[in-house]
């Protein structure tokens, strides 16, 4: 994928993106989604708040929320991952022989289990227990 432009992301990124069509009730026309897009990855690529989302994207912050919301419900994104890993995969950019797993954002209820006493992680009793 080295040396893509992002004229070529976008044209595959497009056929995962539901079209929409016009409101037949008329009013401001809708936000271009490659516009969203990118508004979009800048904010999770760079960590900004939403509302530091520069203007001259040509998305607010506010739309842009709106329809990561959007697509993150109609499994847009889901979608473009398993894509992008199927892209990799097949241009032999992915070393599946190690793997991590990350359980840090997984709820331990009551504390988790317990088998038995835990170990201190300090080699002897703090001095104000002598």
């Amino acid at each position: 994928m080295r040396g893509r432009t992002i004229a070529e992301c976008q044209r595959q990124r497009a056929p995962l993106i539901p079209e929409r069509p016009p409101d037949p009730r008329g009013g401001r026309p809708r936000v271009d989604d490659r516009v969203c897009f990118n508004a979009i990855v800048f904010v999770l690529f760079t960590g900004i708040a939403w509302r530091h989302l520069p203007g001259e994207l040509g998305c607010s912050p506010a739309t842009a929320h709106r329809r990561l919301s959007q697509w993150q419900a109609e499994g847009v994104w889901q979608r473009l991952h398993r894509e992008l890993l199927r892209r990799l995969n097949a241009a032999g950019l992915i070393d599946w022989s190690t793997s991590v797993v990350d359980g840090s954002h997984i709820r331990a209820l009551l504390g988790g289990s317990t088998p038995g006493p835990r170990r201190s992680t300090v080699p002897g009793p703090a001095q104000s227990t002598i």
